[in-house]
Parts: structure tokens; sequence; C-alpha cells
């Protein structure tokens, strides 16, 4: 848990604000669950996560066990299962808020984890799907990434396979291909606990860390080739013909206006939710974080739990994240304009006037060091008395940089003055 002081708390929100908006020109609805909610509701739609993560409590009155959110997805399922049932397909819904989880991995991962997200139900894949990648990857240009790409892979590839290991070896051998560690899966493979494994399911499990790509230096066409090889005879052949078909018609022609034929790659080793989703599974990389800054795909079983079958896709973006993407990508916040009057006249006067033009303004008695306040305090600019009964107004991050009202200008020529400075009509 950790405090966000007065800059990082408006980066926050201007970040959600972004994103939110995005979402809702793609026609998604904003939604807002509870910050908490019956532990058995949530465990329907926990998935691959670990109920350890879950911070679990007594409510006091009802005797239940609740729990803070450690997803959204699961309350918003509920909603459309419930209240949102008769609605016609699909359903857009977008939603922000924090999710609270166990410290786990790395020092700098924190409880609570801000989000932003999409879900979309009712709308069948590959179509889905499309639409799904395309507002990720539009979204992520909105927030000032140029650089970055969406790595796309198939949950039920992976898990067709490992479903042929035995038990405990699967554990082992899943863990391997999250670290995409091919020497140790075959390792794994050749000892005697794997004498059941058919041959061709465990020389495919030892290629799929190496299945991974889609720029110019190894072609998608090329990975995929290799697979349906190396797939043949196994559970896995399905889902890869689903792949193809999704990642074809991404790249095509109909798509390249909306980004995806450059930062689409291909991932067919991913196995990070593979026991959740159902169908494609897709992650944003960016430079900066050392993590996705967003992640989703399909779960068409997930609505099922809660007594309404639908197919459904989506993702989360997590804020964090993007925050340390932008800052290792240079993108510049804009700084707010705030202004401090600090001169009477005119006062709580001017202050008012340039409210009502919608400029954040507070008023301070006149003194020696208002414009160190206004600096201290993220003030964009003070007005301050001028010569000859006029007024200055002052940038607090160029001082020098004065404009000079002339004495009886009125306020609406110090608004148009401030305005005018800060480059606003």
């Amino acid at each position: 848990m950790r405090d966000l002081l007065p800059d990082e708390t408006r980066r926050r929100r201007a970040l959600a604000r972004t994103l939110l908006d995005h979402f809702a020109l793609h026609g998604y609805d904003l939604v807002t669950p509870p910050a908490f909610e019956l532990a058995e509701v949530l465990e329907k739609g926990l998935g691959a996560l670990d109920p350890g993560d879950v911070l679990r409590f007594v409510e006091p009155e009802s005797g239940e066990v609740c729990a803070l959110r450690p997803d959204m997805t699961p309350q918003i399922a509920r909603m459309v299962a419930t209240r949102l049932a008769a609605e016609p397909a699909p359903i857009r819904l977008c939603y922000e808020g924090t999710i609270v989880r166990r410290r786990q991995g790395r020092a700098k991962k924190h409880r609570q984890i801000p989000q932003a997200g999409v879900e979309l139900y009712g709308a069948p894949s590959p179509e889905g799907d499309l639409e799904a990648l395309r507002l990720l990857a539009s979204v992520t240009q909105a927030v000032g990434l140029g650089s970055f790409v969406i790595d796309l892979g198939h949950a039920l590839i992976a898990r067709a396979l490992v479903d042929v290991v035995p038990s405990p070896l699967d554990v082992e051998v899943t863990d391997a291909l999250a670290q995409k560690d091919a020497s140790r899966l075959l390792a794994l493979l050749s000892g005697r606990e794997a004498a059941g494994v058919p041959k061709r399911v465990a020389e495919a499990l030892v290629a799929l860390p190496e299945l991974a790509g889609g720029a110019e230096d190894r072609p998608g066409e090329e990975i995929l080739s290799r697979a349906e090889k190396l797939f043949v005879g196994t559970g896995a052949e399905g889902p890869l013909r689903e792949l193809r078909a999704l990642w074809e018609t991404a790249r095509g022609p109909s798509t390249s206006a909306a980004g995806l034929g450059d930062v689409l790659r291909l991932d067919l080793g991913e196995v990070r939710g593979f026991a959740y989703y159902t169908g494609p599974i897709f992650h944003v990389l960016a430079p900066g974080p050392g993590e996705p800054v967003g992640a989703g795909g399909r779960y068409d079983d997930l609505l099922e739990r809660f007594g309404l079958p639908m197919q459904a896709v989506g993702f989360g973006l997590h804020l964090d994240a993007i925050a340390r993407a932008r800052e290792a990508a240079g993108v510049r916040e804009e700084r707010p304009l705030r202004v401090l009057v600090s001169a009477d006249p005119p006062g709580e006067a001017l202050a008012s006037a340039l409210r009502a033009r919608g400029i954040a303004t507070a008023w301070r008695a006149p003194g020696a060091d208002v414009l160190r306040y206004a600096a201290a305090h993220r003030f964009s600019h003070v007005v301050v008395a001028g010569s000859e009964g006029g007024l200055r107004i002052l940038r607090t991050d160029n001082p020098e940089a004065a404009v000079e009202i002339a004495p009886g200008a009125g306020d609406a020529a110090i608004v148009r003055g401030i305005c005018e400075g800060a480059g606003i009509a």
C-alpha cells in the first residue's frame, strides 16, 4: 500500500481519463464494481490466480466471508449475468479502479494495482478478438507509446500439450515454459517421469519457447508452418488453426489502418493465464517497465459460471506500468494551468473571473515569498502587483518572462493575458 501525493495523483487521474475517454470513443460504457465482494463470487472467476493472493475478511454484520477484489473481470461478469442479462449482445463495458493482491515477486510491486480495461460480451471469435486487438493497439498509441508490440498466442496450444504430461511433472513443465527454458524442458521430458509422454508431444513442448516472432527477421508464416508440422497428431492442431486464421486476418490489408500489421507478434509458448483463457491470448509490451503494460484474451466459459453462457473477450491495462513506459519513451506531461492571484485589488474578483473560464485559481495575500509558495504548490502562473497600479503575470517556471497589464485594464484583459500566455484561445 502507498500514498499518492498531488503530482502523482494528477498524472494517474489524467492517464485514467485518457484511457476511459478512448474506450468511450469505441462505444464502451463505464461500470464501477464495488471494492470488495463476497468471496464466493470472486472465486468463481479467479481462473489461474493463486487463492493466496486474495485478501479476505469476515463482514461483521452478516458473517459472510468477503474479499478485496483481486480482479474486476469476475465482478463485471456477475453484473452481466444478473443485472444486464436482458441486454442485446454484444455488450461493451469498460472499467477503471484499483485491485488488491498480496505482495509477490519484485519488491516494487504493490498490493494496490491500478487498472483500466474493457470487457466485450457476446462477440464470437474471431470478430471479437479482432475488435479487442485493434482497441488495445489504438489505446496504447493514445497514451503516447509509439514503440510497442502485441504478443499473440492461444491458451489451448500449451494446455493441450501439457495435459498429456503426468502430474506432478506437468507443474515443472509449465514453469519451464513460463521461463522460456528449452534446455530445462528437454531435461524434464527426457527423464523417467516422462516415459509415458508421446514423443511428438514432448518434441512440441521442447520447441514451444522458440515458436515466437513475427517481425521481418522471423516472419510469422515461418513460425506457423513449423508449428503445423510439430503439432500433427496432438491436441494443439485445432487451436493452431484458430490462431493462424486470427493472425492472417489481423495482419491483412483491412486492419492496416488500425496499426496491427506493424505491432503484432506471435508467441505460441505463452502460458500466463492459460488455465483461465479459452482461446487467443495477448500481451502488450513496451520499453521501460520490464513487464507487460497490458494483457487479455478470450474466456468463453466465465459467464457460464454465473449462470449465463456467453462468449467473452477483454483486456486490462496496468497504469503504473504504462506510466513507467511513458517515462522511458520521453512522453512529456502537459503542465496544467493553475493561477495564484496575489494582488489586491483585483483579488477574489479576478479569481472568480478566471474560475468562470474553467481555470483553476486560488487567492493568497501578497507577500515576499509568493513566487516560492506558488512553485511549491504547482501553480503555473502568479498574478502580482505591477508598476503604477498595474499587474504582472509571472510564470513560475520562468519568472523573467513576465506580462505587464496596464492599470484599469479590467478582469477581461488579465484573463486574456494569462490565456494567451498559456496558449489557450
